[in-house]
């Protein structure tokens, strides 16, 4: 599962649709295209998104959900969560000083 992980995160473009997803969540596949087109200059196809989105889908970073005719993507993070405890390990609370 890790190994899906690392390789969703080694594309630019798919770690651009991750911050998206981090700045509004469940976003349809038309809202993704425009913000990629309008923050970043992307002129990428919506083909081209969705194979994107298939691959972060794969891995477990992104979740897809229909409501009526609209599919909605959503972030998850819980895989990257996986990751950072497997080398950080339990992290003790930070304290205020």
């Amino acid at each position: 599962m890790a190994d899906d992980v690392f390789k969703a995160l080694a594309d630019p473009t798919r770690r651009r649709i991750l911050d998206e997803l981090a700045d509004r969540n469940g976003q349809t596949l038309f809202e993704i295209c425009a913000r990629l087109t309008t923050r970043h200059g992307l002129g990428l196809s919506r083909q081209a998104v969705s194979q994107h989105l298939a691959v972060l889908e794969a891995a477990g970073l992104v979740v897809s959900r229909r409501e009526g005719r609209y599919k909605f993507h959503d972030l998850r993070t819980d895989p990257l969560k996986h990751i950072v405890s497997r080398w950080l390990g339990p992290q003790p609370p930070e304290s205020t000083p």
